[in-house]
């Protein structure tokens, strides 16, 4: 449609599963609560961390950051999409769309480059025990996590400028939950090329990289754990890595089928349901799969909940 009508598109009309109108409030309804347990499970997660000392190490400084990236990255996606689901399709303008692009990708690259990090961190926990304090110091951890915000930041400027240094034009509705790139990409004209080879190129820095950290660090660990003896210290070794693996197979899962694999012949509605999941499931996941597998967190969720209870009952 876009080779063949030539009008500049200046705003996008965002609709999503119009082709079934009657799913409209019971999706607001489900996507709302997902995003209120969203909030409520990272924001817990964060203050818990604050506050109980026991979890003032370097694996749960980095689970803190995670959360807060998470509360960021769902809060970028999930407003806009009630919105379109209640008023069956929202206009916006081009800037609008660049900048919830450009927050998307900032904080998805954050979460990306966290959870190698916290790769990283669970290679040196494993691997390196007697170093461990030495390596993972307080200037350290604040090091790689600034590190991971400017990587980000550079990654996601870079693409969102030439994102929108295309033309767009001919059809403006994009029929995705979010402004993302593949839909964008179909509604340009011209020659594209350049660009997209740019974009290619920031995008190997963040994800595929990443990927390769998580799986040289993993393979290190594997190699350590396959060392040790007694098959209750090989199992009491992996679980402290069994939480951050279920998060790295969650979210990185879901953005490899989305975005490293061949387009050609593409279902958009099974695109949009990956595109729910990395979007607004797996930020509500992260603090369940940590509490639930983390004996540290569980005791501090106890602690907590039975000060609140002392105190409501003074």
């Amino acid at each position: 449609m876009a080779g063949t009508n030539h009008t500049v598109v200046t705003e996008f009309l965002l609709i999503v599963f119009t082709e079934h109108p009657e799913w409209g409030l019971p999706l607001f309804l489900v996507f709302l609560s997902f995003y209120f347990v969203t909030l409520l499970g990272n924001v817990g997660m964060t203050i818990l961390i604050l506050k109980d000392r026991r979890l003032h190490t370097p694996m749960y400084f980095f689970l803190g950051h995670l959360s807060f990236v998470d509360m960021c990255y769902s809060s970028v996606i999930v407003p806009q999409l009630l919105a379109v689901l209640l008023d069956h399709g929202t206009v916006i303008s081009q800037a609008r769309c660049a900048a919830q692009f450009f927050l998307f990708t900032f904080f998805a690259s954050i979460d990306c480059y966290l959870l190698a990090i916290m790769a990283y961190d669970r290679y040196v926990a494993v691997c390196q025990p007697l170093l461990y304090g030495s390596i993972m110091m307080q200037k350290a951890l604040w090091g790689l996590v600034a590190g991971a915000y400017v990587a980000g930041f550079a990654s996601a400027f870079v693409r969102t400028v030439t994102a929108f240094t295309l033309s767009f034009c001919g059809n403006n509705e994009i029929d995705f939950i979010f402004c993302d790139l593949p839909p964008l990409l179909k509604l340009t004209c011209g020659e594209s090329f350049t660009q997209e080879v740019v974009i290619i190129a920031f995008a190997i820095f963040v994800m595929p990289a990443c990927i390769v950290v998580i799986s040289v660090s993993y393979l290190f660990i594997i190699v350590a754990i396959m060392q040790i003896r007694s098959a209750e210290g090989r199992a009491k070794t992996f679980s402290t890595c069994a939480s951050h693996l279920t998060a790295v197979s969650l979210f990185f899962g879901t953005l490899i089928f989305m975005y490293l694999r061949d387009n050609s012949g593409q279902s958009f509605e099974r695109d949009r349901v990956v595109s729910v999941l990395y979007t607004v499931v797996t930020p509500m996941l992260n603090p369940l799969i940590y509490s639930l597998r983390n004996k540290e967190v569980k005791a501090a969720v106890r602690k907590a909940l039975s000060r609140l209870k002392a105190s409501g009952r003074s």
